[in-house]
């Protein structure tokens, strides 16, 4: 399937239902989920750097776009990259960089509203709103067709404030944002204000624990599911506890409690993704 059709594809999942779309680390994550049967896949910040060694927002523009051409590579299904802020300040910086972004064969991007900086997490309003405008022309001149998704991320950097992200993602609506997102809601109450706040455009929900299932998810309104770098950290979780173990007492208990080679192995061959 070409970046056209993906992209077309990608839209057409928007429009009605609900679908998760998981966030794989590494094109093998990213070849299994697909294999399991998922619509689309989203690549996730924090399970990408943790991968390279590194914390959350702690990777280049470069590898930005090069995990992306990876994850978007090895898969047929759509992918929307986490593009995180844009790797730039001013509107203009970000819509040069969304641009680059669109070549690399992703479905859709999304946007954040995030500084950064501990003590102003936020970029102030109108800054954020033209951020969001800038990528949106940036995507409509390549005539790409990738799908634009704005984040406000107050609920996560310390700023819960549910009048304030629903400002934010109204104007990221009409700023020519597809999709709203505003990671860390975590009552039905507060999802149901931002659905209803933007529709009918779609609003991604941010799932990391068990909370909430997909139905009542579905039932609220909500287009999209995502998990963030929740599978990436149960990934970690297996690991640290199998070495720790190796580390601290010397036996192996826990490697004969994983998934054998021969399973493995299969998973990954003769396999289209």
């Amino acid at each position: 399937m070409g970046s056209d059709d993906r992209c077309h594809v990608f839209r057409q999942l928007h429009l009605a239902g609900c679908f998760v779309i998981p966030n794989p680390w590494d094109a093998g994550s990213a070849r299994l989920l697909a294999q399991l049967g998922f619509p689309a896949l989203a690549t996730t910040s924090s399970g990408f750097a943790w991968s390279q060694g590194r914390p959350d927002n702690g990777i280049t523009l470069d590898d930005a776009l090069s995990h992306f051409r990876a994850i978007a590579g090895s898969v047929s299904v759509p992918v929307n990259g986490d593009f995180e802020g844009g790797f730039a300040v001013e509107p203009e910086d970000v819509g040069a960089n969304v641009a680059r972004a669109t070549e690399t064969g992703v479905a859709g991007l999304s946007i954040e509203d995030s500084t950064g900086r501990q003590a102003d997490p936020l970029f102030d309003f109108g800054l954020a709103v033209e951020r969001v405008r800038a990528a949106r022309q940036a995507i409509d001149l390549t005539g790409s067709g990738v799908l634009l998704t704005a984040r406000s991320e107050g609920f996560i950097v310390g700023r819960p404030d549910l009048a304030e992200t629903v400002r934010r993602l109204v104007a990221f609506a009409e700023a020519g944002a597809d999709c709203l997102y505003a990671p860390g809601l975590r009552t039905a109450d507060d999802i149901a204000v931002v659905v209803n706040a933007v529709a009918p455009k779609p609003v991604n929900v941010l799932v990391g624990a068990g909370f909430i299932t997909v139905p009542e998810l579905a039932a609220l309104g909500v287009r999209r599911v995502s998990v963030g770098g929740a599978l990436a950290r149960t990934a970690w979780t297996g690991f640290m506890e199998a070495a720790r173990e190796i580390a601290e007492h010397g036996t192996f208990r826990h490697l004969g409690e994983a998934t054998s080679f021969a399973d493995v192995n299969g998973w990954f061959t003769n396999r289209e993704e």
